[in-house]
């Protein structure tokens, strides 16, 4: 039974990518940060009693800040794949906080790194690397395309990129740099700008919110559907060398079009609602980012299924599901519609899509 690690186990790509690896019968190893609140809601339904027979999920206190901990754990554990997804994630955030980002989300990266080194344990590393990275980069965005951050956490991120190149290069690490782009869900953190959006159309149509406040509609983002974007992690460590990967859709829209189409879908008119706050703007904005995947779907047979407008339409069932509201049920038909039958997607890829399919259901 293979081991895996997962430091964000707690986050959207975290809990996506624990289903999938306790579907491909792993045992799961989780870092989560120890809190007086409780912040393990997207794994509450897979997690198992440490007490229980055949256990094979286990989460363990500890700090990205600490190398101690990363290091024991490491060694302990010994685990045959480490994705590391923990960060200080929230773009806008990270210029209110730029050390802490720094800290965590650059050397955060580095310090799992030198505990993968020092252990001597043969693992394979995945990095969650970020399309913010290219920032100002024209478009479209490709493994070759050099970075132009314009963020604390771009930077970060970045820092934590060439850190991975050079445990790679220097000491023959297998170490791997996922460059994704958006990616959205259900899960996703309600501060983030497609959830902040479907979460309050969701409460305008119950009557419970009256207006959503937003900042730059005319930034343009690459979006795909998160429980495709573990399965593009997972392959990138199943591969014989390592190697870094742009994972996208390849299509981009603007922040008023995912609004339009959401709104639209409810058969809601968003300009009665919307009004725009310049305290969610940016410094320094990012305009455009458009993902160029073709080595991901050329060398890992990875490509995505749901397009913008599936994505829009699962999301906004799931929050109107979520408050009690009848949605309008085309997410669960697109799910059906794109995995069924798809002979590329192993057993435990259609597991994961069955745990999803329950959540607009």
């Amino acid at each position: 039974m293979r081991k895996a690690l997962i430091t964000g186990i707690t986050g959207q790509d975290g809990s996506y990518l624990a289903e999938l690896l306790l579907c491909k019968d792993y045992e799961v190893h989780g870092l989560i940060r120890r809190a007086s609140t409780f912040h393990t809601d997207r794994i509450n339904h897979i997690y198992q009693d440490p007490h229980e027979p055949d256990v094979r999920l286990f989460l363990h206190y500890g700090d990205l800040s600490n190398l101690e901990q990363i290091a024991n754990l490491i060694y302990n554990v010994k685990p045959d794949e480490i994705y590391h997804l923990g960060a200080q994630s929230h773009v806008r955030v990270s210029f209110d906080i730029p050390e802490y980002t720094g800290d965590v989300t650059g050397l955060g990266t580095t310090r799992i790194l030198e505990a993968i080194r020092r252990s001597a344990i043969k693992t394979k590393f995945y990095q969650a690397s970020s399309s913010e990275m290219f920032g100002a980069a024209p478009a479209p965005q490709h493994e070759r395309t050099p970075f132009m951050p314009r963020s604390p956490y771009a930077c970060a991120k970045l820092y934590a990129y060439w850190m991975v190149v050079n445990y790679r290069d220097g000491y023959g690490l297998f170490a791997c740099n996922g460059i994704l782009f958006n990616h959205e869900s259900p899960r996703r953190g309600e501060t983030f700008v497609t959830r902040k959006i479907t979460r309050a159309l969701a409460n305008i149509v119950a009557g419970k919110q009256n207006k959503l406040y937003l900042g730059n509609l005319a930034a343009k983002r690459d979006w795909g559907y998160a429980p495709e974007y573990v399965e593009a992690m997972w392959l990138m460590l199943q591969q014989e060398r390592p190697d870094d990967y742009v994972v996208g859709t390849g299509e981009t829209h603007s922040v008023q079009e995912f609004l339009e189409e959401a709104f639209a879908y409810a058969d809601v008119d968003w300009q009665r609602y919307v009004e725009i706050n310049p305290r969610y703007f940016r410094p320094t904005e990012v305009e455009f980012l458009l993902a160029d995947p073709s080595k991901a779907r050329e060398r890992l047979g990875w490509e995505a299924r749901v397009t913008f407008h599936d994505l829009v339409r699962i999301m906004v069932d799931a929050d109107m599901q979520a408050i009690g509201l009848e949605p309008p049920g085309e997410g669960k038909r697109i799910l059906e519609d794109r995995f069924a039958g798809w002979h590329r997607w192993d057993t435990g890829v259609s597991a994961l899509l069955s745990n999803v399919r329950s959540e607009i259901e």
